[in-house]
């Protein structure tokens, strides 16, 4: 990891994924930046509809590529419309909230996007076939992606000027693109794996030109509530942190894991859950994180510097009440990691 690129978060950080409940983009700022002093984040609220979806959302953020919702799903056009004023509004709305809630704000400061491979899963061409199924869309998909979030990172630097930005790029479907297992509009087969170096080159370009939107560098955390997540492969491509739901990972992961904490990559552990359920005490939700570290004959000691608490997932899915209690929860455990290492 280059120096261009160390931690703007400090040592027992917490934060969320970037889903909230419900519709307002304001109450949803205001909880997220009281609740996470060292790495609050941008929220998304699905609630309200296409365009506020991750899909949408980031279809808006795309440069010279259209998109517009059909019944199947998202599907590129021709020329903006409808579909693509109103993600671009949702986003316009969520990012007026968040500049008012973080005036005077200097530190840390994630903003999410669709990575590159779930985006070409996601999003269908005119034929209704998913864009990975076409190399050409994809590099075009790409292309329009990394020039879309230059614009982006510039302008949430520009509102928010004392914030040191961080980039989530969300890949739920990186496992199913590795594996070849993303079906085809039909059902009946699956669309062909895409080679390793191909998808890791699309994720170094797209983290390339994250990192050109701020004079030190955007650090990139690479998000996946999959299970089998491509640790090598991300750090490969220059993940500064790599996100996930903890409950998935086994010992099959351990290898990785260390080999990817060991050169310097973040773990966003995801330790609580996203929906309504009862809270275990926050050192209990950190317990499996400490046996990790034994397990990998890790020092105790750098626990609270690697590795940052999160909820498993996002939080669309929860209460407005259980997700303030959620956004709590991980700081006190990421309090609990820094305290208590052992």
């Amino acid at each position: 990891m280059s120096d261009k690129t160390t931690t703007p978060w400090s040592a027992g950080a917490a934060t969320g994924i970037g889903s909230m409940p419900g519709g307002d983009a304001r109450e949803a700022a205001k909880t997220v930046t009281g609740s996470l002093e060292r790495l609050p984040y941008l929220p998304e609220l699905p609630a309200r509809g296409p365009g506020a979806d991750m899909i949408g959302r980031t279809a808006g953020l795309l440069v010279e590529v259209y998109a517009h919702v059909e019944p199947s799903g998202w599907r590129i056009s021709d020329r903006p419309g409808r579909d693509t004023r109103r993600a671009r509004s949702w986003l316009g709305e969520d990012l007026d909230a968040l500049e008012e809630f973080t005036q005077g704000y200097e530190g840390a400061l994630k903003v999410s996007a669709v990575g590159p491979w779930t985006l070409a899963a996601a999003l269908e061409l005119r034929n209704g076939e998913a864009a990975l199924g076409d190399p050409g869309a994809c590099r075009d998909l790409t292309a329009s992606l990394a020039e879309g979030l230059r614009g982006h990172l510039a302008d949430v630097r520009r509102r928010v000027p004392g914030a040191r930005i961080v980039l989530q790029l969300d890949e739920p479907s990186l496992t199913a693109v590795l594996r070849g297992s993303v079906k085809t509009a039909s059902g009946y087969r699956t669309h062909r794996a895409v080679d390793r170096a191909v998808v890791e080159g699309a994720l170094r370009d797209i983290i390339g030109a994250a990192g050109s939107a701020q004079e030190d560098g955007t650090p990139v955390v690479v998000h996946s509530c999959a299970p089998d997540v491509p640790f090598a492969l991300l750090r490969r491509a220059g993940a500064t942190g790599i996100a996930g739901d903890f409950s998935l990972l086994t010992e099959r992961d351990d290898e990785a894991i260390g080999e990817a904490v060991e050169s310097g990559t973040t773990l966003f552990a995801g330790v609580v859950p996203g929906t309504d359920g009862p809270l275990s005490d926050p050192a209990g939700s950190v317990m499996g994180v400490r046996t990790l570290w034994r397990r990998l004959g890790l020092n105790p000691g750098t626990l609270s510097e690697s590795v940052v608490i999160t909820p498993a997932c996002g939080l669309a899915g929860a209460s407005p009440d259980y997700a303030r209690k959620v956004l709590a929860h991980c700081v006190r455990a990421a309090g609990s990691l820094a305290d208590n290492p052992e």
